[in-house]
């Protein structure tokens, strides 16, 4: 059984969120979306409205589950058996970090990195962006695969 992570904020979570889950969901069996719970992190939403969101987003789908966490990814992957962390990249800047944490992490383990190509409609949608058209009161339901109320 190939067993996959998503690890992020998704603070929230957005289009092209759920685009890189249905490209994984093609290839792993079981996906665990990981919420993470970071201190040092301000989000916009609670840990409870993430998960909300993105149980909205999917809809029922026996691959996938979701799960909040607040130890290294690394670390989380051990303690439920799991061989693959699922990335999404969405331009250069976003391989150039990416590779940089692949490359740490495979001192630490030998979880595999997978990445997946943002597509074309979702490679300008960012989490931090949308937080920030809706702090000026701006709309962005386009962008997102859930009904936020607003």
């Amino acid at each position: 059984m190939k067993k996959a992570i998503f690890p992020g904020s998704f603070d929230p979570f957005t289009i092209g969120h759920k685009d890189i889950v249905e490209q994984a969901s093609n290839i792993f069996d079981e996906i665990i979306i990981a919420v993470g719970k970071n201190p040092s992190k301000s989000c916009m939403f609670s840990l409870n409205d993430r998960i909300s969101f993105i149980k909205k987003s999917l809809g029922a789908n026996s691959k996938i589950k979701i799960e909040s966490y607040s130890e290294l990814t690394i670390s989380f992957c051990k303690s439920n058996d799991i061989e693959f962390l699922i990335r999404g990249l969405r331009n250069v800047k976003d391989f150039l970090f990416e590779k940089d944490i692949k490359n740490m992490q495979e001192t630490f383990s030998n979880v595999k990195s997978i990445y997946f190509i943002s597509g074309p409609n979702f490679s300008f949608v960012s989490s931090s962006l949308i937080r920030d058209i809706l702090k000026h009161g701006g709309k962005c339901d386009h962008l997102l695969p859930f009904k936020l109320n607003h």
